[in-house]
């Protein structure tokens, strides 16, 4: 049966497998990023405030954080071409409701179904390259561009979004995916080989019911931490629910059959290196790209296609380097190449650190271009050791956790350097204030001005120093790294097991 299954997918080019995927990988990330540009232009149509839109984005990622290690498993069990069709037929509809949204309730319930179908794209779409690259080399690359689109996919959506928003409407967000969803639909019934399920044990209900509770506590409070009060009472049953249910569920996946997550990955350095890896450096990087267009709209008084054109080259950076670290990590290696990538991804937010209201867009190319070197060097051997380190019929769910990995780190970056953001703000103005003297009254009333503009100048180089540093910290932990990828038989079985590396 297993040699059936790998002569039908033989029969088709796994880079139109490539390109499929990433049509998916691509669509998917720009949701996730470009709705947020349109948040004021819906807040004004459904007469709404800023935190009530805030649910417009936390319903999608709390539904999304919930469902990637549910689809990652079920598409183990059953297939990850059926989940992904069904999953990116299921996205283009809800993209065509949430843009027929007639009020907030409306958006929220739709945004909340967007993030659920869409949680199936990354593990399956993993999945699927592993299966379809039996070639190692082959394989990297593939990983390293599928990366790379995945990454670059946060940054384009102010490029797409922008545009579409000044010179249509905000629902036009959310229309866009249909013309292009058509596209990987007709792709994927041309181009994706079927393929089987191995695993046939059973769902683990209980664990995945569990870990929802666990995720979606987490994700609330890291989203709302800070307008409830990072110690508040609903802040504190939160992290109440994720140590409860998360020590249940860790129970319930050990004396499971088929886990939804199989805890002997945690066993496995390779594995747990790069989610920390992948942690710090997602972090890094989303903390940055969070502020940076903020810095740009409100300082630099960039419009919303400006700040789009701004990652313009940070993208198309990011989709050559990607490449070109497949190829470097097949001759030094992963742990230099990744720790490289990082030691420059620091870099390129430590360039950040030198922003004010004078900055050029020129000025602002260079550390863009250096952070997209450094990413798109470092991902493409980091995917590629989470692929390579786990048995192949579990990539599917292996995926899954890197995927669950990098929201929540984004998460957890957003939500600390925002607050920290506002807390350097105050004190600087504390102390920038208590160290100024007004000797010409006829300045007075525009020195509060000023002196809040240097001292929010001062808190974002403090929070890019920050961002830098973590990441700089991320490059010294990739050197931990086992490279398990270079084996001797260049062509590989899409069902080998790994195991003797655990």
């Amino acid at each position: 049966m297993e040699k059936n299954n790998l002569n039908k997918i033989k029969k088709h080019s796994p880079w139109m497998v490539l390109v499929t995927v990433i049509i998916g990988t691509l669509l998917i990330g720009l949701d996730r990023t470009v709705v947020g540009l349109g948040l004021p232009k819906i807040m004004d149509d459904f007469g709404i405030s800023i935190s009530t839109a805030g649910w417009i984005s936390t319903a999608y990622i709390l539904s999304n954080a919930i469902f990637v290690p549910v689809f990652g498993k079920l598409g183990d069990m059953i297939g990850d071409r059926k989940i992904y069709l069904w999953s990116f037929i299921a996205f283009i509809a809800t993209s065509v409701l949430a843009g027929l949204s007639w009020n907030i309730s409306s958006m929220i319930v739709f945004r909340a179904l967007q993030g659920l179908v869409g949680a199936a794209v990354y593990p399956t779409a993993m999945a699927i390259i592993v299966k379809n690259f039996t070639d190692q080399k082959s394989r990297s690359q593939a990983l390293g561009i599928w990366s790379a689109s995945m990454a670059a996919s946060s940054v384009l959506g102010p490029l797409v979004g922008g545009p579409l928003i000044d010179l249509y409407s905000w629902r036009m967000l959310f229309y866009i995916n249909l013309p292009v969803g058509i596209l990987g639909i007709f792709l994927v019934l041309l181009y994706l080989p079927d393929d089987k399920g191995k695993e046939k044990k059973g769902f683990d209900i209980y664990g995945a019911i569990t870990l929802a509770v666990a995720l979606s506590s987490l994700v609330l409070v890291l989203e709302k931490g800070r307008e409830w009060g990072w110690i508040s009472v609903v802040s504190v049953l939160s992290y109440l629910l994720v140590l409860v249910f998360g020590f249940v569920f860790v129970r319930i996946e050990k004396k499971h059959p088929s886990p939804m997550i199989d805890l002997k990955f945690f066993k496995n350095k390779t594995f747990v290196s790069a989610l920390i890896v992948s942690f710090v450096s997602f972090g890094g990087m989303m903390g940055a790209m969070f502020l940076l267009p903020v810095f740009a709209q409100t300082y630099l008084g960039y419009n919303a296609t400006e700040t789009g054109f701004l990652f313009l080259p940070m993208a198309l950076t990011m989709m050559v380097a990607a490449p070109i670290g497949a190829k470097l990590s097949q001759k030094i290696p992963i742990r230099y190449c990744v720790s490289f990538g990082m030691f420059l991804t620091a870099l390129g937010i430590y360039l950040f650190t030198g922003l004010d209201p004078k900055t050029s867009y020129a000025e602002l190319v260079l550390p863009l271009m250096t952070l997209a070197i450094g990413m798109g060097i470092g991902m493409s051997p980091l995917t590629n050791a989470v692929a390579s380190s786990v048995p192949a019929h579990e990539v599917g769910i292996a995926s899954a956790v890197l995927n669950l990995t990098r929201n929540i780190a984004g998460a957890v970056s957003i939500a600390v350097l925002g607050t920290l953001l506002v807390n350097a703000t105050e004190s600087n103005v504390l102390a920038i204030g208590a160290n100024t003297v007004i000797n010409d009254q006829a300045y007075a009333s525009v020195v509060p001005a000023l002196v809040i503009l240097k001292a929010q100048i001062l808190a974002y180089r403090e929070v890019f120093l920050a961002a830098s540093a973590v990441t700089l910290i991320g490059s010294l932990v990739a050197l931990s790294l086992k490279d398990h990828s270079k084996i001797k038989d260049k062509k590989i079985e899409p069902e080998v097991q790994l195991e003797g590396i655990i």
